[in-house]
Order: structure tokens, then C-alpha cells, then sequence
């Protein structure tokens, strides 16, 4: 509520609204976080914290940056690498489990996740996603659900998270101003060799090519910054590379020019 407020313009009900959520999130770390645990419980009975541990806030805190630096290394070893706490069974709920990955610099982890679990519903003749996909099922079982044998939907668009994940965190397009009028783009392969897509914007698409040593890309309406990690100064077609330390370049994006730029992954 705070970030719309600010973006229409009222100051007030920015400022509000982010006293209120300080304080909201200072009431349910008191409440929920367990130090021993390294983690936040599912639920409290009788004023008292439960045992029990899930995915879901632990992850959503993580990608939403509710936790310290320290809470999400914590809670990526304690629950999301921990076999022993519920896995989720449905592809929508899985997105935000490995965006949570994702936005930790995950992406090799994340790839094996995508190939194991969305090719499994592949492997089973799948044309479009399922609601659900439990690979402890076997025939008729992927179709039931809501205790209705054939209750399962197969042609469900939420279970197609993987294409925002690639767009967002492989080609690594994302906005820093409403309607992409200025965004950053850093790419990350996360073990693949090369990658090639479109991001979408409100008025053309950000078309890109990643491999490990060349950089193809044509931005949309609005300004980009193209930041890389290179063994080697950047060089190519339309490009000025910017060293802003640590092996790390940035390159302007203005729309509507092509970019090719070669450079030695690190």
C-alpha cells in the first residue's frame, strides 16, 4: 500500500502505510519467528508457537525481503533444502518456492527443479500444464482431485510459472519504474549454455540473446541498463561499458537499438 501511494503521489498515505507495516512486521516476527528453528512456524495454539514448519510464509519472506540477509541463508538450509518439511504438490505453489530460490542467485538449483518436476508432467504426455503434479502418483491418480476422479484441471495457466521465471531471472529483465519506462537487465544462464526470449512490456518487447560470450539486445520504449559480470572489458556494436568495480559492467539500453556485446562470463 505504501509503494502505490507513493507511485499516485500521496505522500501521506505512503508514510502511513509504512508505519503501519513496520509495525505489523515487527508484531509477527515476535510472534511466528523461532530462533532455534531458524525459521517462521506455521501457527500458534493457546498463545503458544506450534512445532510445525511450512514453505509458504518462510518463502513468500524471503522474496518479498521480510528476512535479513542472514534469516534467508537460515531459512533456505532449514526449510527450503530441508527434505523433511512438506513438499508442495501443486505448480502454481511451487513458482514461489523457486522464485524464493531464485532471488537468493539460485538459478542452477532452479533449472534442475523446472526440468525434474514441470518435464515429469512431459514425460506423461502432457500438451499444457496441470493444476497438480505429484510424482508419487501414478496413472489415473494425476487425474483426480478434490476428491472428484477426473477433478483436476489440465490446461491450467498458473502451472506455467517456469516462463515468468526465465523472463524475470534468466534473461533477468525487470522494471525499476512503472511501466518499464526504466528497467535492468541481468542475465544469469544458470547452467545452460545459451538462452533466447522476449519480455513483454506496455509498448513492444525487450528481445534478448544470452551465451556465455555474447549479449544480443534490442530494448523497448523507456531506458534499460544491461549489467554483466566479465572476465574482460565488453566490447561491440552500439555499446559504452561502465566498470562499476568487481568485474562488473553496466551498458545503456535506449529503445529501439540493437546491442551486441561480446564479453568472457565469469
Amino acid at each position: 500500500m505504501s509503494l502505490c501511494a507513493g507511485i499516485a503521489n500521496d505522500n501521506t498515505g505512503a508514510e502511513k502505510y509504512r508505519q503501519l507495516s513496520a509495525d505489523l512486521k515487527k508484531k509477527l516476527f515476535d510472534i511466528y519467528w523461532n530462533e532455534s528453528k531458524q525459521a517462521l512456524v506455521h501457527s500458534r495454539v493457546d498463545g503458544k508457537q506450534t512445532e510445525n514448519v511450512t514453505r509458504y510464509s518462510n518463502m513468500f519472506s524471503i522474496f518479498f525481503d521480510y528476512f535479513t540477509d542472514e534469516q534467508k541463508q537460515a531459512v533456505k538450509k532449514s526449510v527450503l533444502l530441508n527434505d523433511n518439511i512438506q513438499k508442495i504438490t501443486t505448480p502454481y505453489m511451487r513458482f514461489y518456492e523457486l522464485e524464493a530460490m531464485c532471488a537468493m542467485g539460485e538459478q542452477n538449483y532452479v533449472l534442475k527443479e523446472m526440468k525434474d518436476y514441470w518435464s515429469g508432467m512431459l514425460k506423461l504426455g502432457a500438451t499444457s500444464f496441470w493444476e497438480e503434479y505429484n510424482p508419487t502418483k501414478n496413472g489415473e491418480e494425476h487425474l483426480a482431485m478434490y476428491g472428484r476422479k477426473f477433478g483436476k484441471s489440465l490446461c491450467h495457466a498458473w502451472g506455467a510459472s517456469p516462463i515468468y521465471l526465465l523472463g524475470k531471472y534468466y534473461l533477468g529483465v525487470k522494471p525499476t519504474s512503472p511501466g518499464y519506462a526504466t528497467y535492468i537487465v541481468e542475465p544469469n544462464l544458470g547452467g545452460l549454455q545459451w538462452m533466447q526470449g522476449k519480455v513483454p512490456t506496455p509498448k513492444d518487447d525487450i528481445e534478448i540473446y544470452v551465451s556465455k560470450e555474447q549479449i544480443r539486445i534490442k530494448g523497448a520504449a523507456g531506458e534499460g541498463t544491461l549489467r554483466i559480470k566479465s572476465k574482460t572489458q565488453p566490447l561491440g556494436k552500439n555499446i559504452s561499458a561502465v566498470a562499476i568495480g568487481g568485474d562488473v559492467y553496466e551498458i545503456t539500453i535506449k529503445p529501439e537499438v540493437e546491442y551486441m556485446v561480446n564479453y568472457k562470463a565469469m
